[in-house]
């Protein structure tokens, strides 16, 4: 199967959903988002067909699947807040476990033969080694990261037993925005790095917390993969189109192959916005590893892929000019 087809993006309203609407787009395809706009935003669906539902919604969601003559699913929704996962675990389990229970349902009914999961790298938990391979146990630390491994789980097996083919891929740390800045990051609450730095700096917020100094890293904190958000949008271009060209079952990392710890993120947006950041340093938060690194060999071979944006200067002032105009996160402050 080749040529322009049409893509169910579910959560399309999402931070790494929206921006691969725009990639599939621009590829020649159609994507459909559903979403129940809970964290999505209604206006970043600009590209394809937007649908207020549930995926929850096992008829629905087959209906949807024939009446548009889909090819193939990228499945994105799902709550992602791994805090919020220890303090409320049945509500991952009930969204993103039974959410992708009934996507992968409503695909065996209407046939679908393609399926692009968004993962984690929190599938991982604590790894053994560095860099974190395709191959590396995964023994995740949070419900988040389970609820993750189960639908991985889930996936395979349905490939197993019905022959729908796949592509996991298994994302580190997502930043950055579109460059043409038509997307941006918005999430509420917002949790990530990047962002919350960005939000101190222009005084949206009082000062950025630090969890935890005394890691066994260079400067004591955490270090992390940070992979530009339409680098991932291009690497769920890059899995469909292996599926689309008859490409086994395939379980890869996204990232850049590039570390960096919260104190260099925190000099670069120091660098990039000539401002102080006001800094609190408290203990560290449970479950967070010390090092979380891929590699990303696999993808290059795999699907043709590796970054292009993903390097910490363009992510940052890619993430940064939403932030200059103060249309984005104000209500943060």
């Amino acid at each position: 199967m080749t040529g322009k087809v049409n893509i169910l993006v579910t959560g399309g309203a999402g931070f790494i959903g929206s921006h691969t609407c725009k990639a599939l787009a621009a590829a020649g395809h159609n994507p459909v988002t559903v979403d129940n706009f809970s964290t999505g935003h209604p206006d970043a669906v600009k590209w394809g067909r937007r649908i207020h539902g549930d995926i929850r919604d096992t008829a629905l969601m087959r209906n949807i699947l024939t009446s548009h003559r889909i090819a193939a699913v990228m499945h994105f929704a799902a709550k992602a807040y791994v805090g919020e996962s220890v303090a409320d675990p049945a509500v991952y389990y009930a969204n993103n476990v039974c959410g992708t229970i009934s996507v992968l349902e409503a695909c065996r009914q209407a046939g679908i033969g393609h399926f692009v999961f968004s993962s984690s790298c929190a599938t991982y938990g604590v790894p053994d080694k560095l860099p974190i391979t395709e191959s590396t146990a995964q023994h995740p630390l949070s419900p988040y990261g389970r609820t993750k491994r189960i639908c991985e789980q889930m996936i395979q097996d349905h490939s197993a037993a019905y022959g729908m083919r796949h592509v996991i891929l298994r994302y580190f740390n997502a930043a950055g925005a579109d460059p043409s800045g038509e997307l941006a990051e918005r999430h509420d609450p917002e949790t990530h790095l990047i962002p919350l730095a960005l939000m101190a700096a222009y005084g949206q917020t009082r000062m950025l917390q630090v969890f935890g100094t005394n890691y066994p890293t260079p400067d004591g904190t955490c270090i992390r993969d940070y992979v530009h958000v339409s680098d991932l949008a291009r690497a769920h271009v890059a899995a469909l189109a292996h599926l689309l060209r008859g490409g086994g079952d395939l379980a890869v990392n996204i990232g850049s192959g590039q570390g960096h710890s919260i104190l260099d993120i925190v000099n670069e947006v120091q660098r990039a916005t000539a401002r102080k950041i006001p800094l609190r340093f408290g203990p560290r938060r449970a479950g967070d590893p010390p090092v979380m690194i891929a590699d990303a060999s696999y993808a290059a071979r795999a699907l043709n892929f590796v970054t292009t944006h993903s390097d910490i200067a363009t992510i940052v002032a890619h993430a940064a000019r939403q932030f200059q105009t103060g249309a984005v996160h104000a209500s943060h402050a």
